[in-house]
């Protein structure tokens, strides 16, 4: 049998981590819509059949690499998530996102947003998909901030989900403007904004509410 014929059916073999990090550039730059299979094919270094037979699709693709992206790009909002006080928790949140969205190794802005937030009808679970993701960051936040408030940490007065609904929207809008060029001093400069409406909701200055 000559090599020709020994490696037909043969699955090529490669780092599904390295792979799937490619895609997450390419779903990154072109959002789910705006991805061929051959961008795929040809950043990830695979063949089609290859990419069928590990991913499934390339919706299961994109499904993976938003995985993938959270785990490696979006790791700070867990990581906040532990911090002793409620302003700690936002603060870290808020600039490591920013940080995060205007890295110089990966195209600016947020997967979330630009992957899919409007897609056709017949693409609609990848919108839905990303919404959920969004919902779910934002639903842990809150129950960190609700812990706040137990804990005498935050004013009894504060709603967790409408503060919870805040930084995620500031995030967000960050992702917008970072994707159209906004710089990371003119980002920081909107984070220390919405920080001192957080002090003063919780009846604290900003210096304080940082250092409690």
């Amino acid at each position: 049998m000559d090599e020709g014929t020994a490696s037909v059916g043969r699955p090529r073999a490669f780092d599904e981590e390295t792979v799937l990090d490619r895609a997450v550039e390419v779903f990154w730059r072109h959002g789910y819509e705006g991805t061929s299979l051959s961008a795929l094919t040809g950043a990830m270094g695979i063949n089609r059949p290859s990419l069928y037979a590990t991913f499934g699709s390339k919706e299961e693709l994109f499904r993976r690499a938003f995985a993938r992206y959270r785990e490696t790009r979006v790791a700070y909002a867990a990581v906040a998530l532990e911090l002793p006080t409620a302003y700690a928790v936002i603060e870290e949140h808020l600039r490591s996102a920013v940080d995060a969205l205007t890295a110089g190794d990966h195209p600016p802005g947020c997967l979330s947003i630009q992957g899919g937030l409007a897609c056709s009808p017949e693409n609609a679970r990848v919108s839905e998909f990303l919404a959920a993701g969004r919902a779910a960051g934002e639903e842990a936040l809150e129950r960190r901030l609700a812990r706040a408030v137990q804990e005498g940490d935050l004013p009894p007065h504060v709603d967790p989900r409408a503060l919870a609904r805040f930084v995620m929207a500031v995030g967000e809008g960050h992702a917008v403007h970072a994707a159209a060029g906004a710089t990371r001093e003119e980002l920081h400069a909107s984070v220390d904004i919405a920080l001192q409406a957080v002090a003063a909701m919780s009846g604290r200055t900003a210096g304080a509410a940082g250092a409690s």
